[in-house]
C-alpha cells in the first residue's frame, strides 16, 4: 500500500493551524467586544464609592445616646489613594497579588496555578483572582465557583483596568473589601479592631488587617488573635520577599504585633432581647431599607443592667426569667427575655405565652369595681362551686365575710370565682382584651384564676394602663430614626389616648393593688416609697409573676421553667417580687416619690341634679341614666370600647347616633358615694407614711397561714 504523500501531512498541519488562528482571532474579537460593552456599562468612580450595595448599616442608641449596637456592613471614612499608609498598599498587594503592578486585569501566571490546583484537587481555589477580579467580583458577582463566573469575573477585571488607573482600582479595593466583624474598608477594619482611623495605621497593623482578606472568620483577631498574628507573620515575609520591606523591618513589625491590643468585640449580652424585639417594627416606621440610618431606642442602659442582675440573682436554679419595665407613655426602659442571650435568644418576656395565676385577678377586679363594687364592699369566702368547678383557696379555709380590698390583697380564689359567676365570665374576658391582652382567652370558671396563656409584655401593659388612670399604654422602643445624612425619616407621635375605664374605676384599682403589697401577698416587693402591684402563681408553681409600679414606672416580671416543670417554692410573691424590688430600688432612685391618687370624684354628668348642687345622692341602679333630652341610655356592659348606645323608648331597640362616652360609665350604687377622704379600712396618712419610709421585710420571711403568700391552688391558679 502505496504511503500518503509528504506534501498532504504538511496541508493538514497548515490548514489546523490556519482555523486555529481563525477561532483565535474570533475569541479574541469577541472578547474585545464583551470587555467594551462591559466598559460602557460599568458605573462612575463616584457611584462605586457610595457602597450603597453593600446592605444597610443600622446604628441602634439608647435613651441619652449610646450606641449599643450595629447591626449589618460598618463603614468607616473613605480614605483616598495618598492618605492611605504605604505599608497598608504594600502588605495587601505583596498578599492577595504580587504582579499587581503589572497584569492588565487577569494574571496569566496565576490562571495556570489555579488551574494545575483545579486538576490536582478537583476544585476551584480563589488562588488565581488578581485585586482586580476580586474588586469584580464583590462589586458585581458572587462568590459561586464556577467557570462562568470565572469569565464574567476575568471580562470585568479587563473593563476595569481599562476604565480606571492602577490607583484608582487600589483605592476601591481597600475601601470596599470585607475584612469581618462587619467591617468594609480598612477605616472600619481599623477602627473595630485597633479603635483608631486607618490613616495611621502601623506595619504591624496593617500586616494584620491585610492578612484577613483571605479568611475573615478564622483570622479575625477579636475572635483569635494568635491565629491573626500567625497570619500577620505571613503577610511580613511576603512583603520582605517582594522587596517591600528589609528583615529588619520585617522582625521589628513581628514583635510589634505580639504586643498589638485588640478592642475587645461587642459582647452579645440582654440588651439584645430588646433590639430584637424593637428593630423589626422599623419595617412598619420607615421605607428606608438601602441607605444606613441611626435608631434612637427607649432603653436605659443603666435599668437594663439592674434588670438582667435582678432576673439572674433571683430566679430559681435552673429556672428561666423574664422582665419588662415601661415608662407612663409606654417607653419601654428595659428588657430580659432571658438569663443569658448568648445560649438562649428565645425572648420570654415578649413571646412565651405562659398562664398568669392570679395576676389575672386584675381584670376580675376591674369588672366588678367597673360594675359599681366598691374596694369597701363585702362579700363572703365561702365553699362554692359553679358548673361543677369548686375552686379552693390555698390556705384550705375560708375567711368568711371580707371586703373586696381584702380579698384582691390576699388573693382569694373563691371571691374571683364568685365575682366571676356574677359578672359573667365573658365580661372578664371582654376587659382583658380590651386592656391589651392579645390571645385568646377561655370563657370557663376557672378562668378568673388565670388558666388562660399570656404574654409578659401584654401584661405588663394592662397594669401600666390602670396606672395611667386607665388610659391606654401602648408599649413602643422607637423614638425617632435618623438617615445617614442627617434627614429625619420618623419621629415618635404620642398622640394615643384612649379611655379603657373610667378614671375612679383605675383609681380603686390602685387602691387594691397598694394594699396587696403593703399588707397582702405582694409585701416582698416594698421598695420604701408607694408601691401597687398583684402576685401571681400558677398551678403546682410552675410559674410566678409579679407587676407592678412605682414613680411613673411599671415592670412585670416572670419565671418558670422553658418544660413547663414545676418549681418548689416558686410563688409570685417570692423570687419575682424579690427581684422587682431589686430592680426598682435601682429604677426608681432618681425618680421623686409619688403617691397614689385612690379617690377620684364622679364626673358630673354621672351625678343627678340634686348631687352635682351638693345635696343628692348617686343614683340608683334600678333607674335608667337619661341623655338631656331625656330619652333612656343603655349602658352596654360587656362592651370593651366603652359604648355607649340610646335606646327607642317606644320599641327599646338601640338607636346608631354615635354618641360615645369615656368607657367605664356604670350606674353607681344605691349608697351614698364615699367621701374623698380615708375610707374604712384603708390605713390613714400616718400609717402609710410609716410604712414607705421603713425598710422592706426580710427575704425570708414567709406569709403566715391567714395571710397566703398567693391565691394559687391544685388545679386552680
Amino acid at each position: 500500500m502505496a504511503s500518503s504523500p509528504p506534501g498532504r501531512f504538511s496541508r493538514t498541519l497548515v490548514s489546523i493551524l490556519k482555523w486555529g488562528l481563525g477561532f483565535a482571532l474570533l475569541g479574541v474579537l469577541a472578547l474585545g467586544v464583551a470587555v467594551a460593552v462591559a466598559m460602557s456599562q460599568l458605573p462612575s468612580y463616584q457611584q462605586l464609592a457610595q457602597r450603597n450595595d453593600l446592605g444597610q448599616m443600622i446604628r441602634v442608641h439608647a435613651a441619652n445616646g449610646q450606641v449599643i449596637l450595629s447591626l449589618g456592613p460598618t463603614f468607616g471614612e473613605w480614605i483616598p489613594y495618598e492618605q492611605i499608609p504605604a505599608s497598608m498598599r504594600a502588605a495587601m498587594i505583596a498578599v492577595e497579588d504580587r504582579r499587581f503592578r503589572s497584569h492588565v486585569g487577569v494574571d496569566p501566571i496565576g490562571m495556570a496555578r489555579s488551574v494545575k490546583v483545579r486538576v490536582d484537587t478537583g476544585h476551584w481555589r480563589q488562588g488565581g483572582s488578581t485585586i482586580t477580579q476580586q474588586l469584580a467580583r464583590n462589586i458585581f458577582l458572587t462568590n459561586n465557583k464556577t467557570f462562568g463566573r470565572k469569565v464574567k469575573e476575568g471580562v470585568l477585571a479587563l473593563a476595569l483596568e481599562r476604565k480606571f488607573s492602577k490607583d484608582q482600582i487600589l483605592e476601591l479595593y481597600l475601601n470596599r473589601v470585607y475584612f469581618g466583624g462587619g467591617a468594609y474598608g480598612i477605616d472600619a477594619a481599623s477602627r473595630t479592631f485597633f479603635g483608631h482611623d486607618a490613616r495611621h495605621l502601623s506595619l504591624a497593623e496593617a500586616t494584620i488587617i491585610a492578612g484577613l482578606v483571605k479568611a475573615p472568620s478564622n483570622y479575625s483577631p477579636t475572635a483569635d488573635v494568635d491565629a491573626a498574628r500567625s497570619r500577620s507573620a505571613v503577610v511580613l515575609n511576603s512583603m520582605e520577599q517582594n522587596g517591600f520591606i528589609t528583615s529588619e523591618q520585617a522582625a521589628s513589625a513581628e514583635a510589634n504585633a505580639a504586643r498589638i491590643v485588640v478592642q475587645p468585640d461587642q459582647k452579645q449580652n440582654s440588651i439584645r432581647y430588646f433590639t430584637d424585639w424593637a428593630l423589626p417594627q422599623l419595617d412598619t416606621l420607615i421605607d428606608e431599607t438601602s441607605r444606613p440610618i441611626e435608631v434612637w431606642t427607649t432603653i436605659d442602659t443603666g435599668m437594663q443592667g439592674a434588670a438582667d442582675k435582678a432576673v439572674v440573682a433571683n430566679a430559681p436554679a435552673g429556672a428561666q426569667g423574664a422582665l419588662v419595665a415601661m415608662d407612663r407613655d409606654g417607653a419601654v426602659r428595659a428588657m430580659i427575655g432571658g438569663k443569658d442571650y448568648v445560649s438562649s435568644l428565645y425572648n420570654r418576656a415578649t413571646q412565651a405565652q405562659r398562664q398568669p395565676g392570679s395576676s389575672f385577678k386584675l381584670f376580675v377586679y376591674l369588672a366588678a369595681l367597673e360594675s359599681g363594687m366598691k374596694p369597701t364592699d363585702t362579700i363572703v369566702d365561702e365553699p362554692v362551686t359553679i358548673d361543677g368547678w369548686t375552686p379552693r383557696n390555698s390556705t384550705r379555709s375560708y375567711a368568711g365575710s371580707v371586703t373586696l380590698r381584702e380579698a384582691f390583697s390576699r388573693s382569694i380564689n373563691t371571691i374571683s370565682a364568685k365575682i366571676g359567676s356574677q359578672l359573667g365570665f365573658s365580661t372578664i374576658a371582654d376587659m382583658a382584651h380590651r386592656f391589651g391582652i392579645s390571645g385568646q382567652i377561655s370563657t370557663y370558671p376557672s378562668m378568673v384564676l388565670g388558666t388562660s396563656e399570656v404574654r409578659l409584655l401584654d401584661m405588663t401593659r394592662a397594669y401600666a394602663s390602670v396606672a395611667n388612670k386607665g388610659i391606654a399604654v401602648t408599649p413602643y422602643a422607637i423614638t425617632k430614626v435618623v438617615s445617614g445624612d442627617g434627614r429625619l425619616l420618623y419621629r415618635k407621635d404620642n398622640s394615643d389616648d384612649r379611655v379603657l375605664v373610667a378614671p375612679w374605676v383605675a383609681a380603686e384599682m390602685m387602691d387594691l393593688m397598694q394594699s396587696a403589697v403593703l399588707s397582702g401577698t405582694g409585701r416582698a416587693a416594698q421598695i420604701g416609697r408607694p408601691v401597687a402591684g398583684k402576685t401571681g402563681t400558677t398551678n403546682s408553681n410552675k410559674d410566678g409573676w409579679f407587676i407592678g409600679y412605682s414613680s411613673g414606672l411599671t415592670t412585670g416580671v416572670w419565671m418558670g421553667r422553658d418544660d413547663n416543670r414545676a418549681i418548689p417554692g416558686l410563688q409570685g410573691g417570692t423570687a419575682p417580687a424579690r427581684a422587682f424590688h431589686d430592680f426598682m430600688v435601682v429604677a426608681t432612685a432618681k425618680r421623686p416619690v409619688e403617691q397614689f391618687e385612690t379617690q377620684v370624684p364622679m364626673p358630673d354628668w354621672q351625678l343627678d341634679p340634686g348631687e352635682e348642687n351638693g345635696g343628692g345622692t348617686a343614683l340608683n341602679p334600678s333607674q335608667p341614666l337619661v341623655d338631656e333630652n331625656g330619652n333612656p341610655i343603655n349602658v352596654q356592659p360587656n362592651d370593651p370600647y366603652g359604648q355607649v348606645q340610646q335606646v327607642d323608648p317606644a320599641t327599646g331597640l338601640p338607636l346608631d347616633n354615635g354618641q360615645r362616652f369615656p368607657p367605664g360609665t356604670r350606674p353607681a350604687p344605691a349608697t351614698p358615694a364615699t367621701p374623698p377622704q380615708q375610707r374604712p379600712g384603708q390605713p390613714d396618712q400616718n400609717e402609710l407614711d410609716r410604712i414607705f419610709n421603713s425598710p422592706p421585710p426580710p427575704r425570708e420571711r414567709q406569709a403566715p397561714p391567714s395571710q397566703p403568700a398567693d391565691g394559687a391552688e391544685p388545679g386552680g391558679y
